[in-house]
């Protein structure tokens, strides 16, 4: 008995020693926790640049800097980027407003903040954004106008493959300049998997796995050219494979026994048209392509500005080296498609350090602001309905709806209306937009209800 008190008692006495050691590890957490790196004056200023661009409406003068739980802002959730992202336009689950409202109420795990800023970046399709900027303007979300361009990288020699590439395009708020260049191309792509998906059905159909073509068309949704996700979800909701991972794995890989070709372009010739028509040419996940190297050189000197680098898994290794030694930018994005209940990043899910978006910007707003002054050229020297539609499509208005926009009569006053809701007041300040407000201010719009 005595021997048993004393073992009981030993038991304890490890058990509250243990207990002890835990509250200890805890407060060091927790102090640790509270000793986060403090910025340098280069994140200060990137942070307040950043700020300043995600949100052009508000003051951000008292806000530059450390933000109130000591982190840098910008740095470490207080201002997040996505850059990275599917709806139901392609093939993504969620709709434009959906997947909007996601970002609103999600943010990145680690950090319970909301998505600021949101690419939509649908495959070979810009058909969400502007459902996206109208749902987004109920959440002070700032939507960045993308797509994701299936293409091909052909080789220049023997030794190489040609393998599958996809360009990442994004634009500023107007959208792109010479839309209709980039919209033909983005058909031909669309068309093409039309029939790609027509062939995976016929090889689908040798491996007795036959599927209708009603069923895919279904899932992919009216006007949404159908995919390969489309596919495997039809395989799933068959029978034939558990999961999407599995259709992939065993299928629709790209060579796989159920893999087909579309009609995509060359990734260069891709890259050449972004920067044609005012977009940042970005490579999306490199550490997909068989031979990278090769790619993205190749890419560069077609004029390619960025790459993924960052990833949510904090994979890093040689594509960060790729980007430095090619002097591209380095971002990245969560690849969000919204399939519940399978394992994806969320969106918002890769913290970008501020200075990545930083630098990101910085690269981007010279060109965006060429191709708006150029659409607003244009407007102003063939003020058309076509031209004018093609300023205010991805606008945070609707000038025949809105009731507060009614007194809306001439040019100026739409270029008032864009230009706030595209720049800061910093932005604003430009004498080349000056020259062309003065040109507009003699255009008089007509009826609206007609025109637009």
């Amino acid at each position: 008995m005595v021997l048993h008190d004393a073992a009981a008692a030993a038991d304890a006495a490890d058990a509250d020693a243990g207990r002890g050691e835990e509250k200890k590890r805890r407060r060091r957490k927790r102090k640790g926790r509270g000793r986060r790196k403090k910025a340098t004056a280069e994140e200060i200023l990137a942070s307040g640049f950043v700020r300043r661009w995600a949100f052009p409406d508000a003051s951000v003068n008292d806000h530059d800097g450390d933000g109130d739980d000591g982190k840098p802002t910008g740095a470490a959730g207080r201002v997040v980027f996505e850059f990275h992202s599917h709806s139901t336009c392609s093939d993504g689950f969620l709709s434009p407003t959906a997947l909007v409202e996601r970002a609103h109420s999600k943010g990145i795990t680690m950090c319970p903040e909301q998505v600021d800023v949101l690419a939509l970046t649908d495959h070979d399709t810009m058909a969400g954004v502007a459902e996206a900027v109208e749902a987004a303007n109920k959440f002070g979300i700032r939507i960045i106008p993308g797509v994701e361009i299936s293409a091909v990288y052909s080789p220049r020699e023997e030794s190489e493959t040609e393998e599958p590439v996809h360009i990442l395009a994004y634009y500023g708020s107007c959208g792109p300049s010479q839309s209709e260049d980039l919209e033909n191309l983005l058909a031909n792509i669309r068309y093409g998997r039309y029939l790609r998906a027509e062939e995976m059905l016929v090889k689908l159909s040798k491996l007795k796995m036959p599927l209708k073509w009603e069923h895919v068309a279904k899932i992919a949704g009216d006007g949404v050219a159908p995919g390969r996700v489309h596919v495997a979800r039809a395989m799933v909701e068959s029978g034939y494979v558990e999961n999407l991972k599995q259709a992939f794995s065993r299928y629709l890989y790209d060579g796989g026994p159920a893999y087909a070709k579309g009609s995509e372009p060359f990734a260069e010739d891709v890259v050449q048209l972004i920067c044609h028509t005012g977009g940042v040419a970005t490579l999306a996940h490199p550490w997909a392509l068989k031979n990278p190297v090769v790619v993205i050189g190749s890419l560069k000197a077609s004029g390619l500005h960025a790459m993924e680098v960052y990833r949510s898994d904090g994979k890093l290794s040689g594509f960060g080296d790729l980007a430095d030694r090619y002097e591209l930018v380095k971002i990245g994005g969560s690849d969000y498609h919204g399939r519940s209940g399978q394992d994806e990043s969320d969106l918002g899910s890769v913290a970008l350090p501020v200075l990545a978006v930083y630098e990101f910007l910085k690269l981007a707003q010279p060109i965006w602001h060429i191709a708006m002054r150029d659409m607003l050229s244009m407007f102003a020297n063939e003020p058309s309905d076509i031209n004018l539609q093609k300023i205010i499509r991805f606008g945070k208005f609707n000038l025949t709806k809105d009731k507060e926009y009614s007194g809306v009569s001439c040019g100026k006053d739409v270029l008032d209306l864009c230009l706030s809701s595209w720049l800061n007041n910093e932005e604003r300040e430009n004498s080349e937009l000056e020259a062309i407000k003065m040109k507009l201010s003699d255009i008089v719009l007509c009826d609206r209800k007609k025109c637009l």
